[in-house]
């Protein structure tokens, strides 16, 4: 009897292996599929931050703030006619949106539950980010000293920590095919 050279995989490794190579597979197709078409147009990433700084803006003066938006490529937030914050296509979220919905698509689970689940994580990032450019606002009105480390570390860690808890809830729950009756709960 000859032993195998390779170890055959088991049932246990056989999923992770199946993440990896769909979650690297997506991500390459994101990024060539961002370099050279969507970045390279610029429409979507122009609308989007467009998008943003409008809903910013409309959530700053829901807070009773005199707040402005002006044009161009990049646009720029005014607090009672101060500049506060430029938003740069980089920071409109549009990587997360990919990245959260890459690993969602390559997790194993029902497709059903990834059709709902992936466009509500989405719009619950995209809130997030839209917090954050309402947070930063005041930041740099009230206390601009804090805005490069609020900005670069503060803000990035908290939407971070979102996606990650989105992640981790669809690894624990949403991604589920079956669950325990109610009393088997009450056995352990």
């Amino acid at each position: 009897m000859s032993t195998p050279l390779l170890p055959t995989p088991s049932r246990a490794t056989s999923p992770l292996l199946r993440f990896a190579v769909l979650a690297s597979g997506l991500y390459l197709l994101w990024f060539l599929g961002y370099e050279h078409y969507l970045a390279a147009d610029g429409r979507l990433d122009a609308a989007l931050t467009h998008n943003l700084a409008a809903v910013g803006v409309a959530g700053l003066r829901l807070l009773g703030y005199d707040a402005t938006v002006s044009g161009g490529a990049q646009p720029l937030i005014s607090l009672a006619g101060q500049p506060v914050v430029f938003i740069w296509h980089p920071c409109n979220g549009l990587v997360l949106y990919a990245l959260f919905s890459g690993f969602i698509i390559a997790f194993p689970g029902p497709v059903r539950r990834k059709l709902w689940f992936i466009p509500l994580g989405i719009l619950l990032i995209y809130s997030l980010n839209v917090l954050r450019i309402i947070a930063l606002s005041f930041n740099n009105y009230y206390d601009y000293q804090s805005v490069d480390f609020n900005h670069h570390y503060t803000f990035t860690a908290i939407v971070y920590a979102g996606i990650f808890g989105l992640w981790m809830w669809w690894a624990t729950r949403g991604a589920a095919t079956s669950r325990l009756p109610a009393d088997a709960y009450a056995a352990a």
